[in-house]
């Protein structure tokens, strides 16, 4: 299956849920986890590139997540 790099922007969240992790809320009201971001802060308004990753819910279930290969300052 062929993936394609895209770009999201957004604020990121702190989810607390099964030992926390971080989730990007968009401009236009998605939420998707963030898969390999690195250390990010709560708040912080970003533009993530990565893979949008399909197939089903980890453990966290709160939605779609992003395979993160980088993120910048938005």
């Amino acid at each position: 299956m062929l993936r394609r790099m895209s770009k999201f922007t957004g604020t990121v969240q702190r989810n607390d849920l099964e030992g926390g992790f971080f989730e990007l809320h968009t401009d236009d009201g998605a939420t998707f986890r963030l898969e390999g971001a690195g250390k990010l802060e709560a708040g912080a308004r970003v533009i993530v590139h990565g893979t949008l990753e399909s197939g089903g819910f980890g453990i966290h279930m709160s939605g779609p997540s992003i395979r993160v290969s980088r993120v910048e300052s938005a």
